[in-house]
């Protein structure tokens, strides 16, 4: 399955890369086409204004290709004789409407022979639109003594209006490249939250599974009625049903937590809270177990404003989720320290420890929900990929922020800002 949808991934891509080259490279044909045509009409429409001037002059018709085009916008076109400014309008509007071209223009008469510019306007072919005649500087063609130039000012955006149909058909292959991007990337979101569906319920499964099989045998033990002649024998197995269902109980409140959390953003129950009371009572519950693994957790509660409004019951579950984390995340000796300090009006909750460390890659996703470092098919630290997620999510609703440092080998610093 995910072989397959790494090749409708490629292929898709390739098709999509395809589609948006083929369409700028006929744009660009059909615009040089649109284009080349124009010229055409403009050149066929000022030999005919030349020929024109040649007759009303009696003079002699000039060569037969009188133009030269310049430039994209500017064409010139040489007459034999001294030019009269309105004859020319008159038979540039004339043939211009002849040949259907609708295009503003601005037009200059030169005669070299005395090195000046006779004469210079700006023409308007569409009755909506204002020109102004200031300013009006075309360039000299020194081959010519009288000739006439012409600059199409909005040459390209005359072009691009006749281009409706070529604009419109990519305006639908733009929508269609972008639902089928939107498919692939719902494609791909599908696949990846499947993926980490299927390791939560693996993972959950396993969680599960373990304390169960412990209780049940457990309880298989108890019911042997011999046992009630051994009492030390039959406080273990009490004692061990107990954890496990602790274990069972803590396993099924995080997934609580974690649902309440997402759909009661609002129901926070605000309250000041002696952050640093809070602090030391959970961490004394920590030291219980750390007595156990041969560890020590320090306290540099130096803050002055250590009281907040939170919602107790969250922030207790933050901290002991971090706590929690830099105790089973640890080397073998366990050394974490819990550090509080003042930034302007701000209290800054520092949960430091000398474990393993995040990689630098992995500390963008540490706060997705379900996410757990890789460590292969090594799973030596249990839990569900829930409690950061949780910690980020209540962090937010109380609108707090949350950074982490981490090393790989050296540790890890997580810092909540109130």
């Amino acid at each position: 399955m995910q072989k397959r949808i790494r090749i409708v991934v490629i292929l898709g891509t390739i098709s999509l890369i395809g589609l948006i080259i083929s369409q700028i490279y006929w744009l660009q044909k059909a615009f040089d086409i649109k284009e080349k045509e124009l010229d055409q009409s403009i050149h066929v429409a000022l030999i005919n204004v030349a020929h024109d001037m040649a007759v009303f002059s009696k003079i002699s018709a000039p060569n037969p290709n009188p133009v030269i085009q310049l430039s994209a916008n500017y064409f010139v076109v040489n007459i034999n004789d001294k030019i009269d400014a309105n004859v020319l309008e008159h038979y540039l509007i004339q043939e211009f409407q002849k040949n259907n071209i609708s295009l503003d223009f601005e037009y200059g008469i030169y005669d070299c022979e005395n090195d000046n510019r006779v004469y210079g306007d700006s023409i308007s072919l569409d009755e909506n639109t204002n020109t102004e005649t200031i300013g009006i500087n075309l360039p000299k063609y020194e081959e010519y003594i009288y000739y006439f130039g012409l600059r199409f000012p909005s040459k390209t955006n005359y072009v691009l209006g006749n281009y409706k149909n070529w604009i419109f058909s990519s305006l639908i292959l733009i929508i269609v490249i972008l639902f089928f991007s939107a498919t692939l990337f719902i494609i791909l979101k599908q696949k990846q939250l499947s993926e980490v569906q299927k390791d939560f319920i693996n993972n959950m499964t396993h969680e599960f599974k373990t304390p169960i099989s412990t209780i049940k045998v457990s309880t298989e033990v108890l019911s042997n009625p011999d046992i009630l002649e051994n009492p030390d024998r039959l406080k273990k197995y009490i004692d061990i049903i107990k954890s496990e269902n602790f274990r069972l109980q803590q396993q099924v409140d995080t997934v609580l937590r974690m649902a309440d959390i997402e759909k009661h953003t609002s129901d926070l129950q605000l309250e000041e809270i002696d952050i640093h009371g809070l602090i030391n009572e959970i961490g004394s519950q920590l030291e219980l177990r750390l007595e156990k693994k041969g560890g020590s957790i320090s306290y540099q509660l130096e803050a002055r404003n250590y009281r907040k409004l939170a919602d107790q019951l969250h922030l207790k579950n933050v901290i002991s989720n971090l706590l929690d984390n830099a105790f089973k995340y640890s080397k073998e000796e366990v050394d974490i320290t819990i550090r509080t300090s003042d930034l302007k009006d701000k209290l800054i909750i520092e949960f430091i420890d000398k474990g393993i460390g995040i990689a630098a890659e992995e500390q963008k996703r540490i706060f997705n929900k379900f996410y757990r470092v890789p460590k292969g098919n090594v799973h030596n630290v249990k839990g569900f990929g829930l409690g950061l997620n949780y910690v980020l999510n209540v962090i937010k609703h109380h609108r707090w922020k949350i950074e982490v440092e981490s090393s790989l080998g050296k540790g890890s610093n997580f810092k909540v800002i109130i």
